[in-house]
């Protein structure tokens, strides 16, 4: 295979070009390791090699949609940068089951030379999950991601260089905060922020699909009480929760969330071609996350799987926590727009549909 030149003259190598001899030099067989040790290694550096690739692509992101404004030519490669770090997910998903063909007799053959070395002091996973914009909150826990760095700085300066990295993505805008951001701005009923009835239309929208939620709501629930699977009084009083949650989600203390309603709005109207875009960024989002929560499900079976409910080498709970990180959820919001959709026929009519039409040059 040929090589490109590296600008001095010379033609790279294979070799040379993906500096095989010092990336195979770097499994620790001078240890006089086992295969399964070997096996081991090669699993979770290939993690870490795709981290680097998905920090680099979701970091991009952000800055593309952090922007105060953000090109519409700049929202397909934003999407497919998404769908890139949806497909690294999916795959790394699958390396699961090739680690699993370590028996549990075969890991603990090698684990007491582990130490307290854990994927758990992963600081490029760290970093994404910053990145992306889980905060401590979203962990439902107290763990500070960088007070975990600084301990382990403390005890090992060369890793300074990583409490250095989380520290910076830290003090930037997340990606969850850049697309929030983003869908604010989507025009509704032909509305943009910033115009002098934008407020009054957005609000009059939010009520009106409220209005028809709860009508479509009334109709589900007549149908289960003539089924009479459940006593009315059950029936009603979900009903009844489910309509105050979706006033409360859209409506929050009263107050029109612009972002909210602008995800209402893609979702509900996804067939308008000026949509097509907004639509397909918020499906990418959705997808990223489902791929992350089905890649850490599949780490904590293929834990359980290998050492059972063992603490982990770095102390935590080991499956327990791992299964806690599973449940984790960043854009909460774009899943639970979904909660509040109704029938297409049910929508609130669209207000300047010529607004939402193709334009000259699309």
């Amino acid at each position: 295979m040929g090589m490109a030149d590296d600008g001095t003259g010379g033609d790279w190598t294979y070799g040379t070009y993906l500096q095989l001899d010092e990336l195979l030099g770097l499994q620790g067989e001078h240890r006089g390791i086992c295969n399964d040790e070997l096996h081991f290694i090669i699993v979770h550096q290939t993690f870490e090699l795709w981290f680097k690739q998905v920090i680099r692509e979701l970091s991009e992101i952000r800055d593309s949609l952090g922007d105060s404004e953000v090109p519409e030519e700049a929202i397909p490669s934003c999407v497919h940068g998404m769908r890139r770090v949806t497909e690294i997910f999916r795959l790394m998903e699958g390396q699961w089951s090739v680690l699993e063909t370590l028996t549990p007799q075969g890991f603990l053959a090698f684990r007491d030379e582990l130490g307290t070395a854990s994927g758990f002091e992963s600081y490029q996973m760290r970093e994404l999950e910053i990145i992306l914009g889980l905060t401590k909150s979203m962990r439902g826990t107290n763990f500070d991601p960088l007070e975990q760095f600084r301990k382990i700085a403390e005890r090992d300066p060369t890793q300074l260089h990583a409490l250095n990295r989380l520290t910076e993505a830290s003090r930037k805008p997340s990606l969850l905060d850049a697309v929030t951001s983003w869908i604010r701005r989507t025009p509704i009923m032909g509305s943009r922020p910033g115009e002098s009835e934008d407020e009054a239309i957005v609000r009059d929208y939010i009520e009106s699909h409220l209005d028809a939620y709860s009508k479509h709501s009334v109709s589900q629930q007549e149908s289960m009480i003539r089924s009479g699977g459940m006593k009315r009084e059950m029936i009603e009083a979900r009903f009844d929760s489910s309509r105050a949650q979706a006033r409360d989600f859209l409506l929050p203390e009263n107050e029109v969330d612009r972002a909210r309603a602008g995800l209402l709005f893609i979702e509900s109207y996804r067939e308008l071609p000026l949509l097509t875009w907004p639509r397909a960024l918020v499906d990418a989002v959705v997808e990223l996350e489902e791929s992350m929560v089905k890649w850490r499900h599949a780490h904590a079976r293929m834990v359980e799987r290998i050492i059972g409910r063992r603490s982990g080498t770095g102390g935590s709970s080991g499956v327990d926590y791992l299964d806690g990180t599973a449940k984790y959820r960043i854009f909460t919001d774009f899943w639970a727009v979904r909660t509040v959709l109704v029938r297409p026929d049910m929508r609130p009519q669209i207000g300047n549909p010529g607004f939402y039409g193709f334009t000259q040059g699309s």
